[in-house]
């Protein structure tokens, strides 16, 4: 932005009628969203307390409600803090005493430096206090009273020079000018410095005559220039001494030497040397101060005999750059003379450079921008020249930099964005180092805590979950507890759970979950048979704003339970009525009579069946086998055998409490039917492959590992799976017909009840591979909806009404039992 010069006059009344006129001088500058300006006010020295000395709101443009709203306040560059900001008002107060000799002592401008911060956003001005003297010191003499011993031979005209009367006020206000008493001897002269200075001479205006008036007693009074003028008085003491016509003589009027600052104390820093041409105690020479300053008080000691100016004390060259003495030459005879000695302080690097951190945010969000201010820094040194030029740098590898537009400030600024889950917090070593020789350091540390943002998801620690449940388990089972994770911190960390909305209305109902842990329990009873696995997703939200989420799925098999019985599926079972199986009479032993078909809703072992008979109109006449259901002849039908024969067998699943159901088999011996010979062979052929089956499982499990029976098994269930184990093809055998083939048992691959790799066989027996009897493939699979009462009911009334077809088994359509 452009500079823009401001010059405005005006005047205030402090108490006193004293007019001044102040110039204000402002300044902007615009640096990523603070500005910086300078005001410079012109104020008289000593005023009161409260004392307004401008309107800093007025001349910045700023509204006074900012001043409250955005934190402002008056810093000085070092601890004297001289001025304080009324902000209700906007005006700039004396805080404290401003003495100007104090603060500057002899200097010519005094200037005083502050800034004016304002935070949120934050800016800063520079303030300019330009401190003008008043008359507010009177002259004052080193000594109240001159002694002065003059020889009575002294020639007129001569000249003695008198000490000066120090005021240390500037300008009009020091002394200007000196009045000597009323006398007939003596007047006052003045004489200039090479510096510039005056300094009065008492001339011998009338020949002393000691035997006439041996002593004279005069009174100088010291005048300066301020309104109303103030004065210092000083007695001059003249003792008439007999002819001592010779006074001493310095080499030099004014003599100049340097001294490095803290040069040790007894160094030498340079020698006088006056002459007197007397001789005996009138040319005897002595050295003395006639006039230091308070600042050069105990620093500086000169030897009365030699002459010898010397280091007293420790010289500062920040407390004064130069030291002025006035030096005195007396001889034994009271002659005397002066001579001004000046001696320049030259810098040395001793003092280390002093950073200020004027004001700083303690936490940065973590989204702010690359450019945003944490902290304005003050550096400065008190040397001059190259050791007062300071460079100022942070520690690397932190995201933050300093940029200065203005002199000796430095603005902390973010370098890039930030991450609080990788960096919570900065400690930034602030380093300043001056140019001189050697050079000095200084360092500050400024901690930067990186506040939180709601910018990452929970995340759960797995994106599936897998629980298993058994069914029939009350209502409020622990199933499992849920874990997300969010790198976040407080609030924005704090996580709820709960069923997501894109789960199935009927699957959310199955489980509730605690919204704080997270805990997963069951809402309802879970029936295997019903459903045997269901999925639901998850949903873990913080509480950010915005909330962010994450979801998981869950997948929930439910295991089985041993909670059905055994159905009977053929011979079907029916109140006052029993379908009746045929056998010829010239059926030989071993003889296949019929099966019974039963099934078990559940799965696994749960649904293994065993087969025995438990009742038999004529014992030892039919045997069932354990695991098929197949009822075979033990013997050749006899004459005296009953043609009708009822045999009632016992099912029992394998579950760890096993239940049971009963079938009622009704068997008529006919005559005329046909011996089936495949109904026969089979018997020994399959009874051979038990045997063999045998040998070779005893074989396998004496010679074979376990990965070699593993793969065995693998093999085996693929078979299964793909029909190829074997299967009676022959089209003659007894087939059950459509009537008796609930279509809930056609295929129990695509039962519904239980897993792939647990469904085939599942409503059979173990061994029922060798079954001979077959089912047709096209009836529906569905177990558990059609085991019903009125299921059965049906079927019967069914087996009722075509009877007669039934007792025809073999010219029904094919219907293969898959076992």
């Amino acid at each position: 932005m452009p500079k823009v010069h401001m010059h405005i006059y005006t005047g205030w009344l402090v108490r006193q009628p004293i007019y001044l006129s102040w110039l204000l001088h402002f300044s902007i500058f615009s640096l990523f969203g603070a500005s910086f300006g300078e005001v410079r006010y012109v104020l008289p020295e000593e005023m009161q307390r409260l004392s307004v000395i401008g309107n800093v709101a007025k001349d910045l443009n700023l509204k006074v409600t900012e001043l409250d709203a955005r934190r402002a306040r008056v810093v000085a560059d070092g601890t004297r803090q001289l001025c304080e900001l009324d902000t209700g008002s906007g005006n700039l107060l004396i805080s404290q005493r401003i003495d100007r000799e104090e603060l500057c002592a002899q200097a010519t401008v005094c200037v005083l430096q502050y800034q004016l911060l304002l935070e949120d956003p934050l800016k800063v001005y520079s303030l300019v206090l330009d401190i003008q003297d008043v008359n507010d010191n009177s002259p004052v003499f080193a000594t109240g009273e001159i002694n002065l011993d003059l020889v009575e031979s002294t020639i007129l005209g001569r000249r003695f020079p008198l000490e000066s009367a120090h005021d240390p006020d500037l300008d009009t206000n020091s002394v200007r000018e000196y009045k000597l008493s009323p006398n007939e001897h003596f007047a006052l002269e003045m004489s200039m410095e090479m510096n510039g200075n005056v300094y009065p001479e008492l001339v011998l205006k009338k020949t002393l005559d000691r035997e006439t008036q041996a002593e004279h007693t005069l009174i100088i009074n010291g005048i300066d220039g301020g309104n109303p003028v103030r004065t210092g008085t000083a007695s001059i003491h003249i003792r008439v001494l007999d002819a001592n016509d010779n006074a001493p003589v310095f080499s030099q009027r004014v003599y100049k030497a340097s001294v490095l600052e803290n040069t040790v104390k007894g160094a030498l820093i340079l020698k006088l040397n006056a002459t007197d041409l007397d001789e005996g105690v009138y040319g005897d020479v002595s050295y003395s101060f006639s006039h230091v300053s308070d600042k050069t008080k105990g620093l500086i000691e000169i030897d009365p005999q030699t002459g010898e100016v010397r280091v007293a004390g420790l010289i500062d060259y920040e407390e004064a750059g130069t030291h002025e003495l006035d030096v005195q030459a007396k001889d034994g005879g009271g002659q005397t003379s002066h001579c001004k000695v000046i001696i320049d302080v030259i810098d040395t690097n001793d003092n280390k450079p002093v950073i200020e951190v004027k004001s700083a945010s303690a936490t940065v969000a973590e989204d702010s921008k690359p450019g945003t201010m944490v902290a304005l820094i003050n550096v400065y040194d008190l040397d001059t020249g190259n050791s007062g030029r300071v460079m100022c740098a942070i520690s690397d590898n932190v995201p933050f930099k300093l940029i200065s537009e203005v002199k000796n400030y430095y603005m902390l600024v973010t370098d890039d964005m930030l991450d609080r889950e990788v960096h919570s917090d900065y400690n930034i070593t602030v380093t300043a180092t001056d140019a001189g020789t050697p050079s000095l350091s200084s360092v500050k540390l400024i901690t930067i805590m990186v506040s939180d943002i709601n910018d990452n998801p929970p995340t759960f620690t797995q994106g599936e979950y897998i629980a298993s449940v058994w069914e029939n388990q009350p209502v409020g089972t622990f199933v499992m507890k849920l874990k997300a994770e969010d790198i976040d911190d407080g609030s924005n960390a704090k996580i709820s759970y709960f069923v997501s909305k894109d789960t199935n209305p009927e699957m959310s109902s199955f489980l509730t979950i605690n919204s704080a842990t997270g805990e997963l329990f069951t809402s309802r009873l879970f029936d295997y048979e019903q459903s045997v696995y269901f999925q639901m997703r998850v949903t873990a939200r913080d509480e950010g704003d915005p909330p962010l989420s994450g979801t998981c799925t869950v997948n929930v098999f439910i295991g089985d339970h041993n909670d059905n019985s055994p159905v009977v599926l053929y011979p079907v079972q029916a109140a006052g009525f029993i379908a009746e199986d045929m056998v010829p009479v010239e059926a030989p032993k071993g003889y296949l009579v019929t099966k019974v078909v039963a099934a078990d809703a559940d799965s696994g072992h749960n649904a293994w069946l065993s087969y025995k008979i438990i009742k038999a109109t004529q014992p030892n006449l039919f045997t069932v086998d354990l695991h098929t259901g197949e009822i075979r002849t033990v013997r050749a039908f006899l004459e005296d055998d009953e043609p009708k024969q009822t045999i009632v067998i016992l099912i029992k699943d394998n579950g760890p409490e096993s239940l049971s159901a009963t079938a009622t088999v009704s068997i008529a011996i006919g005559d005329g039917l046909p011996v089936l010979k495949e109904l026969f062979d089979l018997t020994d052929e399959s009874q051979g492959a038990d045997n063999l089956t045998l040998y070779l499982i005893f074989a396998l499990a004496t010679v074979s590992s376990l990965f070699i029976l593993l793969i065995g098994a693998v093999i085996y269930f693929k078979l299964c799976r793909r029909g190829y184990v074997y299967r009676s093809t022959t089209a003659s055998l007894p087939v059950f017909p459509t009537t008796y083939c609930p279509p809930s048992y056609t295929d129990a691959s695509r039962c519904g009840t239980i897993f792939k790799d647990e469904r085939y066989d599942s409503f059979l027996t173990t061994g029922s591979w060798r079954g001979d009897f077959r089912f047709g493939s096209n009836i529906d699979t569905d177990t558990l909806k059609k085991r019903s009462a009125a299921y059965q009911k049906n079927t019967l009334r069914r087996i009722s009404a075509d009877r007669a077809s039934s007792l025809k088994v073999r010219a029904g359509h094919p219907c293969y039992m898959i076992t």
